[in-house]
């Protein structure tokens, strides 16, 4: 029978590695895999059981309700868009997600913050700042050239956001030897 699952916490092309080598490994036939979903043909309770025990050894999980399947597609389609920059987002940011929801913005939103307990747009900031900590690390631009691949207007919108979710300046995180980026499953 061939069934779709939603999985939370799957972030990157990596996540989509552990689990396509981990269906293979349990020989459950997968069918499409992409950031937060599944497409496998089940043929047992017993298959189904493995998928779940191979999830949760390797930090995902299945989704139940509509309103997390929801928020799980908002975080997919927003970590989506800062992978390749410079960020493009022909239109603002709700009309964006409401386009590739296909739901209407209020509705996405306020499932968000009620499942999430944070505003979309301040997950994204989270989510832009995680993005310039790699970007840091990685020592290729510098800060304003950072800004603008993000999608910043001007280099102290991004310093101040920087700061407040941070607590440091942008320099003197540049300048420290540790490593403070979070995972983006962990982000909230």
């Amino acid at each position: 029978m061939v069934k779709d699952f939603y999985i939370k916490n799957m972030v990157c092309d990596r996540c989509i590695k552990v689990l396509r080598d981990g269906l293979d490994k349990q020989n459950i036939e997968l069918l499409h895999i992409e950031l937060g979903r599944l497409r496998l043909d089940i043929e047992s309770d017993d298959e189904i059981e493995k998928l779940k025990t191979l999830l949760e050894s390797n930090g995902f999980s299945l989704i139940g309700s509509t309103e997390e399947k929801l928020t799980e597609q908002v975080k997919v389609e927003l970590i989506k868009a800062l992978q390749e920059l410079p960020l493009e987002l022909d239109k603002k940011l709700s009309a964006h997600l409401a386009d590739a929801l296909g739901h209407e913005y209020s509705k996405i939103s306020k499932v968000f913050s009620i499942t999430e307990g944070i505003t979309i747009e301040k997950y994204f900031i989270k989510l832009k700042i995680e993005k310039v900590k790699e970007l840091i690390q990685a020592n290729e631009l510098n800060f304003t050239e950072m800004g603008q691949l993000l999608g910043y207007s001007h280099i102290n919108h991004l310093s101040s956001q920087f700061k407040n979710e941070t607590g440091m300046s942008l320099t003197a995180y540049k300048f420290q030897q540790k490593n403070f980026r979070n995972s983006l499953d962990k982000i909230m």
